[in-house]
């Protein structure tokens, strides 16, 4: 009888656990109401002119003992030959492997002593090195960072390691799907290449190219050194006299980064589908599906980043956004799906992307197109819109809380030319973005796009010819692009 009892009260108390819950369950059904918008006011940029035409632009924040520092390049992998593709990627690496004074490893263990590193990358528009340090020991810093900058002798050792690296990295994400599709679509869709290089170009890029391209392209005219910190603006302008004050450019200056000619799109007179390329990729396991689009006349500084922006966070933007909605949340096709822009002077690259089983890429692309042709038919309603906006406002607000968000934002207006007023503006410029104006960017541009599917072709060749059977599909092999003479 007693453990009649027990048993009687267990069950009981799992009862009372699971009423419990299902009221919390239901109490929680109701999305929460948004807060309301926070603005964000970022402190004034002071901006210094050396005299060898480095512009200094320095933003004091005192709150902590820590300050960044970032040297912005005004050219990137846009300003590489097309046959030396990587080229600007290898620059920028090799800043940090030797100087006249300091070997690699010189360089790396005394930045460790003073409790820092120092990065470098290049991107399409831009290059840029930079580091974060305690206050204390910024002019210890400082003096490496300058010499990293200024004085690197790219020897051929570092070089031929870097390059090493470089090809074997390559040569591995060419059997991954999502790689090999970005690979593909920055020359098929995209009439560029691939910043990250191709097997032939890394191999064929000399210690010379190397030093050609630094001499062309790192010139204090044609560069931004930011101050973000615990640091007054006469501390960092003198800082930036005492290291960069004599730099000049060796050598002719380089021109403005290659711009494709991309054309723009009418509503009404183009397909939502202009080609369909599958790159196949035997027991690739998962298969990387995407739209890709150029988008001409529409750059950074157009009115149009805007709508776009909230576009892409409407669409591929996180968790919430309606592709992983459809792709993830509903049916379980993918463990996400999103969409980007990637900017340029005078136009953007548009993608919309997910990776799935190979058997259901097929009907990945179809959901994919259905998504963005509902962008471009219909105006979303202010219960979807309201949240996208503060997606982004709160993922800026956020990004301007360190010194590292704060010169990278910088980084990225002086890069396409734009005043350092835009940050205060942001927020007033999405939340002022209405619904009408994203349908009307997406039937004016989303259309006329690439399918890119890299998979085991054979696993969804039927399945494809089912869901779209008026449409003309190329196949191309992976192993086109993964043999050193491929471009």
């Amino acid at each position: 009888m007693r453990t009649n009892k027990i048993l009687y009260l267990s069950i009981l108390s799992v009862i009372a656990m699971v009423s419990q819950l299902t009221v919390t369950v239901n109490a929680q059904v109701s999305v929460p109401v948004p807060g309301k918008p926070r603005t964000v006011s970022v402190p004034a940029v002071k901006e210094i002119k050396l005299k060898n035409g480095l512009t200094v632009a320095v933003v004091q924040r005192s709150a902590m003992p820590l300050v960044t520092v970032q040297l912005l390049v005004k050219n990137g992998s846009g300003a590489e030959p097309k046959e030396k593709a990587g080229l600007a990627n290898l620059t920028a690496s090799m800043l940090t492997k030797g100087t006249k004074t300091r070997s690699a490893t010189q360089i790396a263990e005394e930045m460790e002593f003073l409790g820092s590193s120092i990065f470098s990358f290049a991107g399409w528009q831009n290059s840029s090195a930079g580091m974060s340090i305690t206050s204390d020991k910024f002019d210890a810093a400082m003096a490496i960072f300058a010499d990293v900058v200024r004085n690197p002798i790219f020897a051929q050792e570092e070089l031929d390691l870097e390059k090493a690296q470089a090809i074997d990295g390559l040569t591995a994400n060419l059997s991954t799907p999502g790689f090999l599709a970005n690979y593909v679509a920055s020359t098929y869709s995209y009439g560029e290449h691939p910043t990250g290089g191709t097997l032939a170009s890394l191999g064929s890029i000399t210690k010379a190219d190397i030093s050609g391209f630094y001499s062309k392209n790192y010139r204090p005219e044609d560069s931004v050194l930011i101050f973000v910190g615990d640091i007054s603006p006469d501390k960092a302008a003198a800082a930036a006299e005492m290291h960069f004050g004599t730099w000049q450019g060796n050598g002719t200056r380089a021109g403005a980064p290659q711009v494709p000619t991309v054309g723009t799109s009418t509503p009404g007179q183009k397909a939502l589908i202009k080609r369909f390329l599958v790159v196949d990729l035997p027991n690739s396991g998962q298969a990387s599906v995407n739209f890709v689009k150029p988008i001409g006349g529409t750059g950074r500084r157009d009115k149009q980043y805007y709508p776009a922006s909230l576009l892409n966070s409407l669409l591929g933007g996180g968790y919430s956004s309606r592709l992983n909605q459809e792709i993830r949340i509903k049916r379980g096709l993918s463990y996400g799906a999103g969409s980007s822009f990637a900017w340029r002077p005078t136009q953007t690259n548009f993608g919309a992307r997910a990776q799935t089983k190979d058997e259901s890429a097929a009907e990945v692309a179809e959901l994919i197109l259905a998504e963005i042709k509902r962008l471009g038919e219909s105006v979303a309603s202010d219960v979807e819109i309201s949240p996208r906006k503060s997606v982004l406002t709160g993922g800026f607000g956020r990004n301007l809380e360190t010194n590292q968000g704060i010169a990278g934002a910088l980084a990225d207006l002086y890069a396409f030319g734009i005043p350092t007023s835009e940050l205060n503006a942001y927020m007033n410029n999405v939340n002022s973005v209405l619904s009408a104006d994203v349908r009307s960017f997406a039937s004016a541009n989303l259309v006329d796009g690439d399918i890119i599917i890299v998979g085991d072709y054979a696993k969804f060749k039927d399945d494809l010819a089912k869901r779209f059977p008026n449409v003309k599909v190329e196949v191309v092999k992976a192993s086109d692009f993964q043999t050193s003479n491929a471009q």
